[in-house]
């Protein structure tokens, strides 16, 4: 769990304002590493936080991502989600049960390309899909008996 201060210089560091609300919607998300979806932020949160509305988490997101504290994460065409892991790293997507991962990226060559031309490269997402742990077996097993 990540304390108070934590959350704050994060913030800070950022040059965002720590509002109560943008810390307990990072500190939501520092805690929960499992790439949430603003509705889930909102369904967790809202129990503390009754004044809660939805308004508020996607403007708060909205404003978290654009200052680069989180990143946004559209691995799916269904649901944006967030990550505040801003480090490089890719991500995995279960093709059955939806939940996402991290993956660790070693070598950060894989994220480099050879000259872009006129380009100006800003960002790399790097996603995967596939069968996560507790799915591959079901998945191997619909498979050999299909």
């Amino acid at each position: 769990m990540n304390t108070k201060s934590e959350v704050e210089t994060r913030l800070l560091e950022f040059g965002v304002k720590p509002s109560l609300l943008r810390m307990a919607i990072l500190a939501y998300l520092m805690d929960h590493l499992t790439h949430p979806t603003a509705d889930i932020i909102f369904s967790d949160l809202h129990p503390i936080r009754p004044s809660l509305s939805k308004k508020m988490v996607y403007s708060t997101l909205k404003t978290l991502a654009e200052q680069g504290v989180i990143q946004t994460i559209n691995i799916d065409n269904k649901n944006q989600r967030y990550d505040a892991d801003i480090s490089r790293h890719a991500h995995f997507q279960c093709k059955q049960c939806g939940t996402v991962h991290d993956i660790p990226i070693k070598d950060s060559t894989a994220f480099k390309i050879k000259h872009p031309g006129d380009l100006i490269l800003t960002e790399c997402r790097v996603y995967y899909r596939g069968y996560c742990k507790q799915c591959r077996d079901t998945f191997i097993q619909n498979t050999i008996f299909a």
